[in-house]
């Protein structure tokens, strides 16, 4: 499963990298973060060369305003500190949405 961001730092350096990074904004409280989570570790084992972040809302909502998420879970792709994807979270709730969104940024 992918890692944790702890830290706003981590969060800024993260999307400032030269290679695409996808960060998932999810909440513990979230059930749609919960059914993501169950079908995320097939997902990611089809796009192992992508690196996938996590990051919950609650714990930075500036960094989820800022990026415009509204709600939860959401994919975004980052990429020298611009935003390039964001999978809004009506559009993720199946293993294939997320596929779909993935191979459309990355292929």
């Amino acid at each position: 499963m992918s890692n944790y961001i702890k830290s706003e730092d981590t969060f800024k350096e993260l999307i400032a990298s030269d290679t695409p990074v996808i960060i998932k904004f999810e909440a513990d409280w979230c059930p749609d973060c919960k059914r993501m989570d169950y079908f995320m570790p097939d997902v990611e084992a089809q796009f192992k060369e992508l690196p996938i972040y996590t990051i919950d809302k609650d714990e930075f909502p500036e960094i989820a305003s800022d990026n415009v998420v509204m709600g939860i879970p959401s994919l975004l792709v980052f990429q020298n500190n611009e935003k390039l994807g964001h999978l809004h979270s009506a559009n993720a709730k199946t293993p294939d949405e997320v596929t779909d969104f993935l191979k459309k940024n990355f292929n």
